[in-house]
């Protein structure tokens, strides 16, 4: 769950030190689930006003998309980590990171071979299902493989042998059931079983086209393990890129923050710059007292000094220098 921080700024008229003091007072003795940490913000150059009404534009939406990236990253991490396990190792990227849409082309083949094996019996694959024993291919008879609703398996055991003619009688046998259909076998001669097939459809029942190869099956099964490794080690490096990007990323993003409130209190109290910056996480109940502390601090200051009605922050809303961020 996120947690949302308060990024605010307080003008200071005289120690910074006192001002950090009384707001740490001040929230433990009246909001005492608050964390509070001072936001140290080193001085930047200032240019025209122009530019820096700008540079507070471009900084609120850089820091909407770099949010943005962060989270991104970090939802990737937790899905990574929910299949493969926690790595407890540190993770070095070598300098080649993974396309995430590499991982998902794999991952989406995995999957779509895994629904042919687990789904309906009307539509997966059957080839694991059916045993060369299972199956008589001769000159003249085949075997074919009947999909029947489980609601319907003794009609199909009392008029199997009807079908059409030269059905080989108690030819069929049961292979599988899921929740919703049986799989049976049935034995005829080849040349009606076009005939069967018709007559198997009018019935409720579908006979599934199927060539048992046992080459093919080793194909199949050579191919799903060479997916399920590719799938491994593409993780495992994703997982890497993530852990080693996600740093970065958050420490460019709060680099942001420290720039947008360096520029917003410089367009709301003015220059030069003087002016507390701290970070707030109050608990949903505890806001309010948050916030009228805030305010009965900046108020206080604008008495003893007179803090610049200026451009920055969400002046509409609160007085002082404030927005909000979310931390996973």
């Amino acid at each position: 769950m996120a947690s949302r921080y308060w990024v605010v700024s307080l003008p200071v008229q005289s120690s910074a030190s006192t001002l950090w003091n009384n707001l740490q007072d001040q929230i433990s003795k009246h909001s005492f689930d608050t964390p509070l940490y001072r936001f140290n913000i080193p001085n930047l150059r200032v240019g025209t006003l122009d530019s820096l009404l700008a540079l507070s534009d471009d900084l609120l939406k850089s820091n909407t998309f770099i949010e943005g990236v962060s989270h991104k990253i970090r939802r990737q991490i937790e899905e990574l980590e929910r299949v493969s396990g926690l790595e407890t190792n540190a993770l070095t990227v070598d300098g080649v990171p993974v396309r995430v849409a590499e991982y998902n082309n794999v991952r989406g083949q995995l999957n779509a071979i895994n629904r042919k094996q687990s789904g309906s019996l009307a539509v997966r694959d059957l080839s694991n299902l059916v045993k060369p024993e299972d199956i008589i291919t001769s000159e003249h008879l085949v075997t074919l493989l009947a999909v029947v609703p489980k609601y319907s398996q003794k009609d199909w055991l009392s008029s199997y042998e009807t079908l059409t003619t030269y059905v080989v009688p108690r030819s069929s046998k049961k292979l599988y059931e899921d929740n919703e259909y049986a799989l049976y076998t049935v034995t005829l001669f080849g040349r009606v079983a076009d005939n069967f097939r018709t007559s198997a459809r009018e019935r409720g029942f579908q006979v599934r086209d199927f060539e048992y190869s046992p080459e093919a099956q080793e194909s199949r099964k050579q191919e799903l393990e060479k997916l399920v490794q590719d799938q491994d080690m593409l993780r495992s490096s994703l997982l890497q890129w993530c852990y080693a990007s996600y740093g970065e990323v958050f420490s460019s993003w709060m680099h942001f923050c420290a720039v947008r409130v360096f520029a917003e209190s410089i367009l709301r109290y003015g220059l030069p710059p003087s002016f507390l910056a701290c970070v707030l996480s109050p608990s949903v109940k505890g806001e309010k007292k948050v916030r009228s502390i805030l305010e009965g601090t900046y108020w206080k200051t604008e008495d003893e000094g007179g803090a610049m009605a200026g451009l920055g922050g969400d002046t509409d809303a609160h007085p002082y220098v404030s927005f909000t961020i979310n931390i996973a």
